[in-house]
């Protein structure tokens, strides 16, 4: 296909349909994208002003993220993705499924391995959803880990939505995400809120498909004062929480009805100022 392309409104829907999509993404002609995310996508106020700035959106996927900072006016946005865009997620999913039958841990080097498709299937719904729009989104196929961040250089503003709590080494994650943070990153993240516990500096580690059900990607959530210290710990200097744990009945009440569980999941989110 190419991207000067006209598609017919049918055209969009019938392609549209054609594939799996993880974000709902409005295409114009009455057409949004059946997103299976049950996330409530960050709105613009909860991103600082990106008119004119370089954004980076790290694990894009099909690229709600990207193109909203294109409508947002930034200068340049580079969309990096390479897991959900080139795992045979069908296969996968179906390992992970005999997995958890068997009461077993999957070996996740075989997602890069055995469930690698070079042809990228899991790009398509982000290449189509470009091309229809018109974006000048620049689309790379990386590894924040282990990419050559020099090459990548640095952004005003990185994007790096849903991606922490699939991160082995969180610290790790964070600190290369500070090294091509120009100005301010924003995390969002599950997070957990712990009866309790309220100002403690915590995080919750699964080691098998725990958080998520049949999804074995899900490493650590942490606590609201967590996030905060490992972005500090990162080397950002402010961080200001945007999205915080929403508020919950008085506490002996709370108590009674969530006698059986002392940790809830929730999303969080901030900004994390160089």
């Amino acid at each position: 296909m190419s991207r000067d392309e006209v598609f017919s409104p049918d055209d969009i829907r019938r392609r549209v349909a054609e594939l799996t999509w993880c974000h709902s993404i409005d295409l114009g002609h009455g057409i949004v994208t059946p997103g299976l995310s049950n996330v409530v996508p960050l709105s613009d106020g909860e991103l600082p002003d990106l008119a004119g700035r370089s954004v980076l959106d790290v694990g894009a996927w099909d690229g709600l993220y990207s193109f909203q900072a294109e409508r947002a006016g930034a200068s340049r946005i580079v969309a990096l993705d390479h897991y959900a865009w080139g795992v045979n997620v069908p296969a996968r999913q179906a390992y992970w499924d005999h997995c958890a039958a068997q009461g077993l841990l999957p070996d996740h080097n075989r997602d890069l391995s055995d469930f690698w498709d070079p042809a990228l299937p899991g790009r398509r719904g982000f290449d189509l959803a470009r091309q229809v729009l018109g974006s000048r989104v620049e689309p790379i196929v990386g590894d924040l880990m282990t990419m050559d961040l020099d090459a990548l250089g640095q952004f005003d503003v990185v994007l790096y939505l849903g991606v922490l709590y699939h991160m082995q080494e969180p610290l790790t994650a964070l600190r290369r995400v500070r090294a091509v943070t120009g100005t301010v990153a924003v995390i969002e993240t599950v997070a957990v809120r712990v009866l309790g516990q309220r100002d403690a500096s915590l995080l919750s580690f699964y080691a098998g498909n725990e958080l998520g059900g049949a999804d074995f990607g899900n490493w650590f959530a942490p606590t609201e004062k967590a996030l905060v210290n490992l972005c500090r710990a990162a080397g950002f200097g402010r961080v200001d929480v945007v999205r915080a744990a929403p508020r919950v009945r008085p506490w002996r009440e709370h108590l009674r009805r969530n006698i059986a569980r002392t940790e809830r999941e929730y999303r969080a989110a901030v900004h994390a100022w160089v």
